[in-house]
């Protein structure tokens, strides 16, 4: 199947563009996507930074009492995307939106990070699966009683759950040519 372009950026509720704009930006060991963990369970202890823009730093009041936050971001290398692929930690083919494969129709990404600490602008942050450089579009804060589903399956990764603390980032979802 051929990649498939981006898409508009109209709202089919509102007819209104969605666009979002990075209220800071990602930093991690990582340059590029080679070799890196693939989730933040591979990446325990792997530290990094958040730089939070000047406009946006009076909301990080209070971030500080939580232990882990989520980040969402953009996923700005994504130059297209296939409706299947084969994931990390599988050999068959999947729908797109059954797995957490970076290149889709909206390139985001949703990492949990643990918070180590916060001075000025600057989130310290461990368990970093994301490369450098990567625009931040939102943080929220973890909250146990609000995200833990105990009755949540894991579809087709049951079983596989150990193997994602070792895999690495391969390049199947960076060549815009690639069919995968």
């Amino acid at each position: 199947m051929p990649a498939m372009p981006a898409s508009g950026t109209d709202c089919p509720a509102t007819g209104a563009a969605v666009i979002y704009h990075p209220i800071g930006i990602i930093h991690s060991p990582f340059s590029d996507w080679r070799g890196m963990p693939i989730q933040p369970a591979g990446a325990r202890g792997v530290k990094g930074r958040v730089e939070i823009a000047a406009p946006y730093r009076q909301a990080l009041k209070d971030l500080e009492s939580f232990s882990h936050i989520i980040l969402l971001y953009h996923f700005h290398l994504s130059k297209d995307y296939h409706l299947e692929v084969i994931p990390f930690l599988d050999t068959v083919p999947r729908g797109l939106f059954a797995t957490r494969a970076p290149r889709r129709p909206n390139p985001l990404g949703l990492s949990i990070v643990k918070l180590t600490g916060i001075e000025g602008g600057v989130l310290h942050i461990e368990d970093v699966d994301i490369v450098t450089g990567t625009p931040l579009l939102d943080i929220k804060p973890y909250v146990p009683a609000f995200d833990i589903v105990t009755e949540a399956t894991g579809g087709w990764t049951q079983g596989k759950e150990k193997e994602v603390e070792v895999m690495r980032s391969d390049g199947r979802f960076h060549a815009a040519s690639e069919p995968r």
